[in-house]
């Protein structure tokens, strides 16, 4: 039959055609399969409380228990008297094919039951064939899906009335007993595809919260360093429109160039926001201060410290001015930790260290256990994400981790290459804030607002 006529055919017509497929595909198809049982989980749930030397034999528990079962049939064969070595071996063969072919085991089993029918005494279910039956349904059934489970089972029940001469007296027993214990199979082996599909959720979830989170956090950076950018070129097209006006009687050649600096100078800015407005959501607007430093920490510090976290603050070195996107990460740091310690230990103490060095600027924020009957309340997780997205782009380093008293500790390195260091814009000819700049090595202390 074609596709089109199947497509227009009954449904009963497609799911009977679908039942049959369904046959072929489970115990007509690749029947010969060498598919052997492997071992459990040695990380299993409990394996894992047996002790270790225990461990590697235990793996193979269910190994041992078919082969036992496969015994047990061999010696319940050996009681019919009549050909006992044929109604001992073959269903024990069939059940100990299980372990390596679970289809060509079934039909074994099915064969061995004709035989056992034909030259037994007590019918097709003596009780070899009835064990060997009973125990590869249950083991082909768990290593394969719950439909072929209801397949075997028909299949069974039909050979059994076949053998009998039309009458089910004898395969009853047979068909009520081997159907719950299928039914017990289906309902572990539903039960164990729901708790893997749950587990694949949660993790894809969890991936897929990670990659929103650095996306959220990317995104606020890249808004954040916008203003730092956009402030330092629109300086640079200022200062290159008014440089000629500085000179008296400029050549044409210095004015020319002055005025591609601008040109070049407003494009970029052009470009910049364009850029920008990509990852910019519709409901954000710009902030109308300007992007905080670390000369507005003590701001910072004493709001912290309103909320009931004791703060102290210590910086070494000589203090001086940083690049703008320097200043602001580092800044955005100690806030997120900051806040990660108002959440996370409550009643706790903080301490900032800000540590200037001639290659960058070193930052240490710890705190210690939460104190009194305030528990700690979750975050959503995006604040260590952020840090860590903050000091790889400025290619710098971070640590993150408990300590040894059960408190918290972010230490991050923020290196500053010489070319942008106040000495070198000195020494080229570019200006320095000597009130932001110290000139000897000093180290302050500040403890709830007191230096």
């Amino acid at each position: 039959m074609t596709e089109t006529q199947t497509k227009s055919s009954s449904p009963e017509f497609r799911a009977a055609a679908g039942a049959i497929d369904g046959l072929r595909n489970d115990l007509l198809r690749d029947v010969l399969a060498y598919r052997p049982l492997p071992p459990l989980n040695p990380d299993g749930r409990l394996i894992r409380l047996l002790p270790e030397g225990m461990r590697k034999a235990a793996v193979w528990t269910p190994h041992a228990l078919v082969l036992f079962a496969a015994f047990l049939v061999m010696m319940a064969g050996f009681s019919q008297w009549e050909f006992r070595l044929l109604m001992g071996l073959l269903p024990a063969i069939a059940v100990a094919m299980t372990l390596v072919r679970p289809v060509a085991a079934f039909w074994a089993s099915m064969l061995t039951t004709v035989a056992c029918g034909v030259l037994g005494s007590e019918g097709p279910w003596g009780p070899g064939a009835f064990m060997a039956q009973v125990v590869v349904l249950v083991v082909v059934a768990a290593r394969t899906r719950p439909r072929t489970a209801i397949w075997m089972w028909l299949l069974t029940l039909l050979l059994g009335v076949f053998l009998e001469g039309g009458s089910p007296a004898v395969t009853a027993p047979m068909a009520t007993l081997s159907a719950f214990a299928l039914l017990v199979v289906a309902v572990v082996q539903i039960r164990r595809a729901a708790e893997h599909e749950v587990t694949v959720q949660r993790t894809v979830t969890a991936v897929e919260r990670d990659r929103r989170t650095l996306l959220e956090e990317r995104t606020t950076i890249a808004r954040e360093l916008h203003d730092v950018v956009a402030h330092h070129m629109s300086v640079v097209a200022i200062q290159a429109e008014a440089a000629p006006y500085r000179v008296e009687n400029p050549p044409p050649e210095l004015e020319q160039a002055f005025v591609t600096i601008r040109e070049n100078a407003v494009a970029a800015l052009t470009e910049l926001r364009r850029v920008l407005g990509v990852v910019r959501a519709e409901d954000y607007e710009a902030p109308d201060a300007p992007q905080p430093t670390l000369a507005v920490l003590d701001g910072l510090l004493d709001n912290v410290r309103e909320t009931g976290l004791e703060t102290e603050k210590v910086i070494t070195g000589a203090v001086r001015e940083l690049p703008q996107g320097v200043e602001l990460s580092a800044y955005r740091i100690v806030q997120e930790a900051l806040s990660n310690s108002l959440r996370h230990a409550p009643g706790s103490s903080a301490r900032v260290e800000l540590s200037y060095v001639l290659g960058g600027l070193g930052l240490r924020v710890v705190n210690g256990p939460p104190q009194g009957l305030v528990k700690p309340s979750p975050g959503a997780g995006h604040g260590i994400t952020g840090m860590r997205e903050r000091v790889a782009m400025l290619n710098g380093e971070m640590t993150a981790g408990a300590t040894a008293d059960g408190g918290y500790e972010v230490a991050v390195f923020l290196p500053v290459p010489l070319s942008e260091q106040p000495e070198a814009r000195e020494a080229a000819g570019g200006p320095v804030d000597r009130d932001a700049a110290g000139d000897a090595e000093t180290v302050v202390i500040e403890r709830d607002g007191r230096a």
